[in-house]
């Protein structure tokens, strides 16, 4: 996605340690009229695919999932970081977060994922695959079927796309980063 790519190029920031600073326009402040770009292209690459249900976790993927969900008329659940009080009959995964550098219990409510489901997991990254695993290890709890993970921006050099995409996954990302070294920004083609 070339308006993707200039975007990261003009606004975004390469930083030591494998950190791409997007939070300009997609994860902190956000465009919500690039957010929509964004979201028709996930559905362009959906169509067909027979998807009922969005998901994602939060709190970086609300955007860009909630775009796709109104995009496409689907309705959107995100997973929780947090076990609220309320919920009783949750589904409970383990995910560690690189940016973060801690682990989460993350939960959803069986009421929002079931067997009846196929769903698209929504994110704004991928490095690693750490909340792709939590939600492919809800989603088996749940019974759903997990037809596409979709990511914004996938950093190719943490390995995480590709090994999602070894394990038989499919795997949507809207660019894909090999190498940010030396703090310079270089594109898979």
């Amino acid at each position: 996605m070339e308006t993707l790519r200039n975007r990261i190029l003009e606004d975004g920031k390469a930083l030591p340690g494998g950190i791409l600073k997007v939070d300009n326009f997609l994860n902190h402040q956000m465009d919500p009229n690039f957010m929509l770009e964004i979201a028709k292209e996930f559905a362009r690459r959906l169509e067909g695919r027979g998807i009922n249900k969005i998901v994602t976790i939060e709190a970086s993927g609300i955007a860009p999932a909630i775009m796709l969900g109104y995009v496409m008329q689907l309705p959107v659940v995100f997973i929780k970081k947090k076990t609220p009080k309320t919920m009783q009959d949750m589904l409970v995964s383990q995910v560690s977060s690189f940016t973060k550098d801690r682990t989460y219990t993350v939960c959803i409510s069986r009421d929002f994922l079931n067997a009846d489901d196929k769903v698209v997991f929504i994110d704004d990254y991928l490095a690693y695959g750490n909340a792709a695993r939590g939600v492919i290890d809800l989603c088996y709890q749940a019974g759903a079927e997990i037809d596409t993970m979709g990511f914004v921006i996938e950093k190719g050099f943490q390995g995480g796309g590709d090994q999602l995409r070894y394990e038989g996954h499919n795997v949507e990302s809207l660019v894909i980063i090999d190498s940010i070294d030396n703090c310079e920004i270089t594109f898979r083609d």
